[in-house]
């Protein structure tokens, strides 16, 4: 290969870091809003600064390696696609948090914080302007697809892509606030439902799609396969995160541990704990589940209750089991696609597992 994939990412990641800020630069400018307000520029700010705040646009990445299954040649509209997953990725972090009550994100306060500072005497005013905030950033996310510099027919493809993704998170986010109300304990298929409407479709179908829309090709000739390898990796890809929130290293990942257990959230991790254990073991897991004052000591005999039931090695076997299938599925595409860019695909779902953070 002429270069290697981590630096590839890294380029690229340089490269959008840059080309997101001037987008923000010139947003100002672009957008039709009344003279007088001053919502509306804060609103921007807001928005620019939770974007541009870390993030390590692997959505970018695999729209722009999708471009290179077809050709190794500039592909015009990749830039607008880019822009369009990463506003589309800022709006889901606004509602999110919102969602999720978070106080962080990225080192910094989420939007709902920010406004909540902004007006302390009026919460249903930070509420709003928040939800707003996060609807305003889908809608560029759309924009920015209808001003892209490409052919009237790929434009359209592409707003179809971005579409069909959001509205497909939204219902994951519904699922995914359901999945926590079930009784008895949702079963893995709910589970794997979850993480591919949720996260999948977004962050890694429409990136694939919106690639190689760019580069010329149809890929709804390819469909079926694009999916089982979008939805495998999203599956192995949310495991991981629910591992790590239960599992990992607090200081690698800049973040207490448990954050499942204190919000009730019947995670991969925290339905294999309660389908594996019993007797106290089981009573000390449903004490703490959904116990915001959850004390990190109570956290850590959970943590050690899940090791010692082999609950952090079988859920870790579950995800590279998942990551071993989505390299098959793209280790196909050989003979069909561009030798390098497969490969970087097949690599993908092994390095979603390994990640500390």
């Amino acid at each position: 290969m002429t270069e290697q994939p981590l630096d590839r990412v890294a380029r690229v990641e340089h490269g959008f870091n840059r080309l997101f800020a001037e987008y923000f630069d010139t947003l100002g400018t672009t957008l039709d809003a009344p003279s007088f307000s001053r919502f509306t520029p804060d609103c921007l700010r807001l928005l620019r600064d939770l974007s541009l705040r870390g993030g390590k646009r692997m959505r970018v990445v695999l729209l722009h390696e999708a471009a290179r299954l077809v050709t190794a040649e500039p592909v015009e509209g990749l830039d607008a696609a880019a822009l369009s997953v990463e506003l589309l990725q800022t709006h889901g972090l606004v509602h999110d948090d919102l969602i999720d009550d978070s106080a962080t994100r990225r080192g910094g306060p989420t939007t709902y914080y920010a406004y909540r500072e902004r007006f302390p005497g009026h919460p249903r005013a930070a509420l709003g302007l928040t939800v707003l905030a996060g609807d305003l950033a889908l809608a560029l996310s759309l924009r920015v697809l209808l001003d892209a510099k490409v052919p009237l027919e790929m434009r359209q493809a592409m707003v179809e892509v971005q579409t069909r993704a959001a509205a497909d998170t939204f219902v994951g986010q519904i699922v995914d606030l359901e999945r926590d109300f079930a009784d008895p304990l949702p079963d893995v298929e709910v589970l794997h439902d979850v993480a591919d409407h949720k996260t999948a479709r977004y962050s890694v179908l429409a990136p694939m799609r919106l690639g190689l829309l760019a580069a010329g090709a149809e890929p709804g000739a390819h469909e079926d396969e694009l999916r089982r390898y979008a939805r495998l990796v999203g599956i192995c890809g949310q495991m991981r995160d629910d591992w790590l929130d239960l599992f990992g290293d607090e200081e690698t990942m800049g973040k207490p541990a448990g954050g499942d257990i204190r919000e009730g959230r019947r995670s991969y991790a925290v339905a294999r704990l309660l389908s594996t254990v019993t007797g106290s073991e089981r009573a000390t897991v449903e004490a703490a589940l959904g116990n915001p004052s959850c004390t990190p000591d109570t956290i850590a005999e959970i943590r050690a209750i899940g090791e010692r039931n082999d609950v952090a090695a079988l859920l870790e076997a579950d995800m590279r089991r998942h990551a071993d299938r989505a390299r098959q599925v793209a280790e196909g595409w050989h003979g069909r696609w561009r030798a390098e860019a497969v490969d970087f695909f097949a690599r993908v779902p092994v390095w979603s597992v390994d990640r500390t953070r």
